[in-house]
């Protein structure tokens, strides 16, 4: 009988190549030869194989992790529960329609989710395939709620590349230069930068809330979707006050609020959902992303009410809430109680950013470090001013690359290095990066 069990790997960075090694170099050919050029990569190395904070790519050089694929992997590359649940599913069935024969595990991730969210109102949840669908049934069930057709958003919000998201997507390229026409009756808004405008959560408040009061009006506004923490944007925490500020307006406006918590949700901030530390109780809460542990599902959850407003047969699709990935997410939400990942966010900041702020001080590139748990970013600017720094980000990327750290980039301006590393990540891989990171700071 073969042994099928996966070698272990072993926690630890390890170069053993050139950056790419050989082999990533013969697939790059092969690629170049069959993928679109749209489809970019950050890194020139082609992963094989996974665990916890480590990356093993095809010639056998082990990376640090520092981006979880984008916050995908928050309880760990291959945490042998999720494989287990995704493995004992398949042996059962890999589909069945919900909305042609349901099946139990979608109607458990609904209950996890309702128990899990912000809010101790009745909730009722969809699932779905990915963010971007996500965040477009939550605008369909919004807009069939209120009987409103318009949708606000933030300035450097990321929502996704279709159609209605790339509409509400603020920075145009690469996501949706030569894409359009763009959807309509979708606005933008300014928010909440305290790095960038300086304003208090109030003053900020004020400024969105007039924008939407004289750009669209409250009889024509369905939602304002927001990210607690942006994401795509720079990882830009709000001033203090400044969510609670604009939710309380939505509700006595009848305007339904909407949390894009795709990157921040699902215990990366020390708590399930990124609005907790903002004393917000969404409508509609959104996740995606780390909520099954590498298999693709995604949800909408909220006010019972709203959710249920649209008619029968208005929501879903062929493979929203897949069976197997459903057995992974009901997984994660069992590891993240039986393992206390909640209290891991808080861990991981004690490290990093106590550190990052030693680095500021050090090396004055570093305009500014923020974020909460393990979603911090520092944001880059010409020393001594605000200026984005834009050259700097893809030399310390690119050093941390060829030095076994992953590193990934963000920011409306791309100047900011975002850090969303998996909860099973150790302090010591953790200051090991660190150390990358000083290093890549001054070769500059």
């Amino acid at each position: 009988m073969t042994d099928t069990t996966a070698p272990v790997i072993a926690q630890e960075r390890r170069i053993v190549t050139s950056i790419p090694g050989p082999k990533s170099v013969a697939l790059q050919e092969r690629r170049a030869a069959s993928v679109a050029a749209g489809v970019s990569s950050a890194l020139p190395v082609f992963a094989d194989r996974a665990h916890g904070a480590i990356v093993v790519d095809v010639d056998g050089n082990q990376f640090i992790d520092l981006g979880s694929g984008i916050g995908v992997m928050t309880i760990g590359h291959t945490d042998e529960a999720v494989v287990a649940a995704a493995q004992a599913q398949l042996e059962q069935i890999t589909h069945a329609m919900f909305t042609i024969t349901p099946y139990e595990s979608y109607v458990r991730v609904a209950e996890l989710l309702a128990a899990h969210t912000p809010g101790t109102f009745a909730k009722k949840s969809v699932l779905l395939n990915s963010g971007a669908e996500a965040v477009e049934n939550a605008v369909k069930i919004a807009r069939h709620h209120t009987g409103r057709q318009g949708v606000a958003v933030l300035d450097h919000a990321y929502h996704g590349r279709t159609n209605l998201t790339m509409a509400m997507t603020y920075k145009a390229m690469p996501y949706k230069t030569g894409f359009g026409p763009l959807a309509p009756a979708v606005y933008h808004v300014p928010g909440s930068y305290p790095f960038r405008d300086g304003l208090t959560g109030a003053e900020a408040a004020a400024r969105t809330i007039s924008h939407l009061e004289k750009q669209i009006g409250v009889n024509d506004l369905a939602c304002v979707v927001a990210e607690p923490i942006q994401g795509e944007g720079g990882f830009v925490v709000s001033a203090e006050g400044y969510l609670a500020a604009l939710q309380e307006w939505c509700t006595a406006n009848g305007v339904v609020f909407v949390a894009d918590e795709i990157q921040s949700g699902m215990a990366r901030t020390g708590r399930y959902y990124a609005s907790e530390h903002f004393g917000v109780e969404p409508d509609l809460v959104l996740s995606a992303k780390g909520i099954a542990g590498g298999l693709p599902i995604a949800a909408v959850t909220g006010r019972a009410e709203i959710m249920d407003a649209p008619h029968p047969g208005g929501l879903g699709g062929t493979f929203a809430g897949n069976p197997v990935a459903a057995a992974a997410a009901i997984a994660v939400f069992g590891e993240i109680e039986r393992r206390d990942l909640l209290a891991e966010g808080p861990r991981i900041e004690g490290v990093l950013k106590p550190a990052l702020l030693e680095l500021q001080a050090k090396h004055p590139v570093i305009g500014d470090v923020r974020g909460i748990g393990a979603m911090l970013a520092i944001e880059l600017v010409e020393p001594g001013t605000t200026t984005p720094n834009t050259t700097a980000v893809p030399k310390i990327t690119s050093y941390a690359a060829q030095n076994g750290v992953l590193l990934l980039s963000a920011g409306t301006y791309g100047n900011v290095i975002r850090f969303l590393p998996s909860l099973a990540i150790s302090d010591e891989l953790l200051r090991e990066a660190l150390g990358v990171l000083d290093e890549a700071l001054a070769s500059l």
